[in-house]
């Protein structure tokens, strides 16, 4: 189990970042648009400004360096592996969350589609934007459940640095950290447990 020390530092870094998220939030408050029933709306005068900032297809493609276009099937190619994954992952959350009683994740917190209400977007730069949100999304969205998955089968930090962490991570033992470890695993497991029976409710 995390030390209190190291749990207050978590606190206050999750402090910070809703901060820095409200900050943000207060500088782009001059681009006004509601969201209703998922929906982005923009007043028409918006709307209008937006669309005076669109590239048209004939320059976007005059612009478009050749080999970027050429590419563009093997990026778009990526879709299918994506597909399969969202399919195994909904599987995987159906059997094995439900068998050790984990809480689901959302995959609508993770996968959002929002940018094609954007009018300053092209119709092909809408479809990049669709799949870029879809893809990083569902990227999010699987280490979501890989993280939870972790959590229980094999909580042990690694001795070498990450580039990334996902957030169960610093709840993790310590590598190389043997003493009582079965014991604090159960601890550990039943901890988790009880914090997804909280969040059901």
């Amino acid at each position: 189990m995390m030390s209190e020390r190291i749990e207050t530092l978590l606190n206050e870094l999750e402090s910070i970042k809703m901060k820095l998220k409200e900050e943000i939030e207060e500088q782009e408050r001059h681009i006004s648009y509601e969201v209703h029933n998922g929906c982005v709306k923009f007043q028409n005068d918006v709307i209008e400004k937006q669309k005076k900032n669109m590239k048209h297809l004939f320059s976007w493609f005059k612009d478009i360096p050749l080999l970027h276009l050429l590419s563009s099937p093997l990026v778009y190619a990526m879709v299918i592996p994506a597909l399969f994954l969202d399919l195994m992952l909904y599987i995987y959350q159906k059997v094995v969350f439900a068998i050790y009683k984990f809480k689901p994740i959302k995959r609508s917190d993770y996968i959002v589609f929002d940018r094609q209400y954007l009018a300053y977007l092209n119709p092909i730069e809408k479809i990049n934007c669709l799949y870029c949100s879809y893809f990083n999304g569902l990227m999010q969205y699987a280490s979501a459940i890989a993280g939870r998955s972790e959590l229980y089968f094999c909580p042990i930090k690694h001795a070498k640095k990450m580039a990334y962490a996902h957030k169960h991570y610093y709840e993790f033992f310590a590598y190389g950290d043997e003493v009582d470890y079965q014991e604090r695993l159960e601890t550990l497991r039943k901890h988790s447990k009880d914090n997804d029976a909280d969040k059901k409710r």
